[in-house]
């Protein structure tokens, strides 16, 4: 479809959302009956623009055409908001719910608040710790075999908001129950304990409950030896995906089991694993590896770094703005005496050093600081850690880009919608739209462009990663339009946020959002490092921008502007030459 068509089709698209808005009173968001924690909620609507609405009676603030996206409290429990237009009203009923556990009318422990709430598997030694919330001034405690634990009032500690919350400014920890009893102990032989007992006693009357996990205590000569069974196991700080990641795992990566919580495993060299991805090995021992010579291979683009080892173990990668890219491996020692690295068109230098006691670091010295992206995997127990080379820029003055290979990602499609606009419009075509726009704006600077969809269809978030790592592009960009958390002010939030991962995305991120905001084409609304799906793909810089929000109804009349989507287009593409220039 050529680039008139598909503005045709756009027009046409909100030409009809509109209308059927010009007629009718239309709340996008929230949904009749919609549940939320927060303390506030906006509204999404659009009704005819001589008119007056109302919610709640309060006259609110629309656009010229139109459309509304105000923010009212919320009390706990429901909340009943009638909007009015005329003679038209709607009625939207949001519930609010409490974020503190709730103590029930008898004797007994909030509900879901005893921990740990999962089976868990610790060494002999290790603190093993409870948890519950009770009333004030109970008496509490867990039995677990032969032990008795006092469980002890907490002072108020600090409850953590969304990782979300830095997006809204509304990141501060609140206060937590005050009710809330913890208590530690340990065990120093190898054991199934079975689950724990708690007791409360309050004004002569005692309540029991059984804990939902088990506990077991590991017998540290038989730990078990667990092997990674997907392409790229998803190592975690903690057991949950609540928890950051770390470097993935790449398949046939060994560690010792050192415990367990639910279906997380602790692997020996810290990190945390989901057990379905992975397989215990009967019988095996715990995995240690020497390391003696390290060798090299180029090839076309890239240079291989070759890691010969006795047993594939975890590791990990570190890179950095100050040229230099740090690979990790664990519970490997070093008899290294050579290493062989001829001259290499992408590193000086390569260092090495035992840091730890099992744990050798690899530090390759850069000749320049911009970082093309890496693959990192096993070849049976080799390890090889591919470092891709700069693209080859053609230098053609009427094609600047010749030469260089962009994904472009049309955030969500198909039966993920994305956001939604003041008239309903959705952000999976604007995405599709601004994508296509900026497809032809690449090409005719000479860049041969990859898009992970051409219409209106699903594609995973893991499809898409496929995509980028086959294509091994110079760059992704994933383009997006942006919609923020129920209690956002939205009709106070404006601009252009860009989200980076790894350090060779950072300087892409930085220039891509200054270059569009100084051109005066969006507003700023931030730059942020982000863990998302389309962010952190290695093997190439990978970028996800949000164009503005389409909650805010000012916002939204530039977002289905045509001669804006043009002008974003033509501009973005001229940052992403002068980018290449300027790391070249």
């Amino acid at each position: 479809m050529n680039k008139l068509l598909v503005l045709v089709v756009f027009n046409f698209l909100f030409t009809s959302s509109v209308a059927i808005a010009q007629t009718s009173l239309v709340v996008v968001f929230p949904s009749t009956n919609y549940q939320t924690s927060t303390e506030k909620i906006f509204f999404i609507g659009t009704a005819p623009a001589n008119g007056q609405v109302l919610i709640n009676g309060k006259l609110i603030s629309r656009s010229k055409t139109g459309h509304f996206s105000p923010s009212f409290p919320l009390q706990v429990g429901e909340n009943l908001f009638k909007v009015t237009d005329q003679n038209q009203e709607r009625e939207v009923k949001v519930t609010r719910l409490s974020t503190q556990p709730e103590l029930p009318q008898e004797l007994g422990f909030a509900k879901d608040s005893l921990t740990p709430a999962a089976d868990i598997a610790r060494l002999p030694g290790e603190l093993i710790c409870f948890g519950a919330i009770a009333p004030p001034q109970a008496t509490v405690s867990v039995k677990l075999a032969n032990q008795t634990i006092p469980l002890s009032p907490q002072p108020p500690q600090g409850q953590l908001p969304a990782n979300s919350g830095v997006l809204t400014g509304r990141n501060q920890p609140t206060p937590s129950s005050p009710s809330k009893y913890q208590g530690c102990t340990t065990v120093a032989n190898a054991a199934d304990l079975g689950q724990p007992q708690f007791s409360l006693t309050l004004n002569g009357n005692t309540a029991t409950q059984l804990g939902q996990g088990k506990i077991q205590i590991l017998t540290p000569a038989k730990l078990p030896v667990t092997e990674v069974t997907v392409a790229s196991g998803v190592a975690r700080t903690g057991p949950s995906t609540d928890y950051s990641r770390l470097t993935p795992l790449p398949k046939g990566t060994r560690a010792t089991v050192t415990g367990r919580e639910g279906d997380w495993l602790r692997l020996d060299y810290g990190g945390w694993i989901n057990s379905k991805e992975t397989k215990i090995l009967p019988g095996a021992v715990s995995p240690q590896t020497i390391i003696r010579s390290v060798g090299y291979r180029q090839l076309a683009g890239a240079t291989e770094i070759i890691f010969p080892l006795q047993v594939a173990v975890p590791v990990s990668v570190e890179q950095s703005d100050d040229r230099t890219f740090t690979l990790t491996l664990y519970n490997t020692t070093a008899q290294t005496d050579t290493i062989r690295l001829d001259d290499d068109p992408l590193i000086s230098r390569l260092d090495w050093q035992q840091v730890a006691p099992g744990q050798v670091k690899y530090t390759f010295n850069l000749k320049k600081l911009q970082q093309w992206g890496y693959r990192l995997k096993y070849d049976n127990t080799t390890l090889v850690l591919t470092l891709r080379h700069p693209p080859h820029l053609e230098h053609r003055k009427r094609l600047p880009l010749s030469g260089i290979k962009i994904v472009l990602d049309p955030g969500h499609g198909g039966k993920e919608s994305g956001s939604s606009g003041p008239p309903g419009y959705l952000a999976k075509d604007v995405n599709l739209v601004l994508s296509k726009l900026l497809r032809d704006e690449l090409v005719q600077r000479g860049a041969k462009v990859v898009m992970t969809r051409e219409d209106d269809r699903d594609v995973s978030l893991v499809e898409r990663q496929e995509i980028i790592s086959y294509e091994e592009p110079a760059i992704a960009l994933s383009i997006h339009y942006n919609f923020l958390a129920d209690d956002s002010k939205v009709e106070k939030t404006r601009g252009l946020v860009s989200f980076w991962y790894h350090p060779q995305a950072h300087s892409l991120a930085i220039f891509l959002h200054n270059y569009v905001v100084n051109k005066r084409l969006e507003p700023s609304y931030g730059l942020f490092w982000n863990n998302l799906a389309l962010t952190r793909p290695s093997v190439a810089p990978a970028v996800l921008l949000e164009f503005r929000l389409m909650s805010n109804a000012d916002e939204f009349e530039e977002i289905v502007n045509s001669q804006q989507q043009r002008k974003i287009a033509k501009t973005l593409a001229d940052g992403v030459t002068e980018w290449f220039k300027m790391v070249k």
